[in-house]
């Protein structure tokens, strides 16, 4: 059995941080794993900039209850659920999710959690683990499933490279020029060839 394992924010759904970046008018927080490698430094600059604009949970919520998937996004996802079993695995959170997960039918979600105070404030974060998605790729391959990954960023090329095939979807030009070993595509029908080419099964669009 194949599993097909995607990204969320950037391949399914916009970048959470990015619209609400653009809501807030705050540049700094348009800055996602596209640009900082290193999640930790990433999420410790957001949360630093949250604390300083006094803005709490609620604000990105409601922002996030805006937000709709990419175009074609909820299509490619009923199509890939049809042919394979799909996981996504995310660096987002568990509170920012419900509301985009709800719109592409609630595939099942591996993520993580942000820690709130009782006013709102967002004080922390708790990864599920350490390089989680790798590690969700190399779990599944210990119980006999193949893996066919898809992602935009550095923090997905770990997955992509454990995967037993990975492919990079709307990645930007760094990320494209750093692991020229992942093919990239640019729309969900290249990407529905990529995963019809890293099947190990005969498959139709």
């Amino acid at each position: 059995m194949e599993i097909a394992c995607l990204d969320l924010e950037g391949v399914l759904v916009p970048e959470i941080w990015i619209e609400f970046a653009q809501k807030t008018g705050i540049e700094e927080l348009k800055a996602t794993t596209r640009d900082i490698p290193d999640y930790d430094v990433l999420m410790k600059q957001r949360l630093r900039i949250l604390d300083e604009h006094n803005l709490k949970i609620q604000d990105i919520q409601e922002v996030i209850a805006t937000l709709k998937p990419l175009e074609g996004a909820v299509e490619f996802v009923n199509w890939l659920r049809e042919r394979f079993q799909v996981i996504i695995l995310s660096d987002t959170f568990y509170e920012f999710s419900q509301p985009l997960m709800r719109q592409l039918g609630f595939p099942t979600l591996f993520c993580h959690r942000l820690i709130t105070d009782e006013t709102g404030r967002v004080i922390d974060y708790k990864l599920r683990q350490a390089d989680p998605k790798r590690q969700s790729i190399r779990a599944l391959q210990t119980i006999y499933y193949r893996t066919i990954a898809a992602g935009d960023s550095y923090n997905d090329t770990t997955m992509l490279a454990e995967a037993d095939a990975g492919i990079l979807f709307h990645a930007p030009q760094n990320v494209i020029d750093e692991f020229p070993q992942f093919p990239a595509v640019q729309t969900y029908e290249d990407l529905k060839k990529e995963f019809i080419k890293a099947s190990n099964r005969e498959l139709t669009l």
